[in-house]
């Protein structure tokens, strides 16, 4: 007692020096705290800058697609027809993007006959809520994909998956689980979201703040305490073999480039890795229109839209 009574009302010199030294850690402890809360904050829950269209007079003639989402609530999607009973791809958008960003590559593999699926994961586009980086984000996609099969109009069997860094993971997860997916492409993937978590963290600047990652890392797993249990993607890569897939990584995202080369390495046959320059929301639109034909060539070489009708 007589401890903590020097602690709260020092009176020798030693005692004063330890409680001002005490007093300034907390004083950090807390600061950092703030200030990885408020960062995690913006990370989980980015502007969004919905992009709204007259489907009327949108080229393909899409219309919408509603599928239910967690808590009893739906989430409204776009369907692009192609060919009456084929298969259908799912377009993933990826982090701080909306479906509106992949309406070119949608348009490209619509225009080969392929049914094409769009919507806008949570936090992003037209969705509220926040994102969780890939573990919400897979349920919809499940639920989507789930949604789609009961439609007289594809091929309920076989279905192509493309997704971007968030989008690419929840494409990953799907195919390890789901016996429907024919073929799927993931650019700039990750393996964990809490990878994306650190690259978002050390893009802030922050990290010059000791234990800005660390507290961040922490409150993003205890805001999804409930998918603790969740392992990396690549525990699971096993279970994808026999799906044709592609792994793209860009230059210019090299922390994602190295998840995404140990995800093609740890991967089973058949697979293949491209290496592109930048990432496909910064190509310009002739680089674009080249990488879109490469990922429609892609599906229609191992789920062509007449295969299964």
């Amino acid at each position: 007692m007589a401890v903590l009574s020097e602690l709260r009302y020092p009176t020798t010199r030693p005692a004063k020096v330890f409680s001002g030294l005490l007093a300034i850690l907390l004083f950090g402890i807390v600061s950092i705290g703030t200030v990885s809360g408020f960062l995690l904050y913006q990370i989980l829950k980015p502007a969004r800058t919905p992009t709204t269209f007259d489907l009327n007079v949108m080229m393909g003639h899409p219309t919408t697609f509603s599928f239910p989402v967690a808590g009893g609530a739906s989430r409204e999607g776009w369907f692009f027809p192609g060919l009456r009973g084929a298969a259908t791809v799912v377009v993933c958008h990826g982090y701080l993007s909306q479906r509106a960003d992949v309406l070119t590559l949608v348009s490209a593999l619509q225009d080969h006959e392929f049914n094409v699926f769009v919507f806008d994961f949570s936090g992003h586009g037209t969705s509220p809520d926040v994102t969780t980086l890939g573990y919400r984000e897979t349920a919809e996609l499940r639920s989507a994909i789930q949604a789609l099969s009961t439609r007289d109009d594809v091929d309920p069997q076989h279905f192509g998956l493309w997704g971007a860094d968030m989008g690419g993971y929840a494409a990953l997860e799907v195919a390890t689980s789901d016996p429907r997916i024919a073929a799927f492409v993931v650019d700039d993937a990750y393996d964990d979201p809490r990878d994306m978590v650190q690259i978002e963290v050390k893009r802030s600047g922050l990290t010059i703040l000791p234990f800005v990652t660390r507290f961040c890392d922490f409150g993003f797993r205890m805001l999804n305490y409930s998918f603790r249990d969740e392992p990396p993607v690549s525990r699971r890569l096993a279970q994808t073999k026999g799906i044709p897939k592609m792994f793209v990584s860009s230059s210019d995202r090299q922390t994602l480039a190295d998840d995404v080369t140990a995800l093609f390495v740890k991967a089973p046959d058949p697979k293949q890795l491209v290496r592109d320059r930048l990432s496909y929301f910064q190509m310009s639109d002739d680089d674009r229109k080249t990488y879109e034909n490469t990922i429609v060539n892609f599906f229609l070489l191992y789920t062509p839209p007449s295969a299964h009708r």
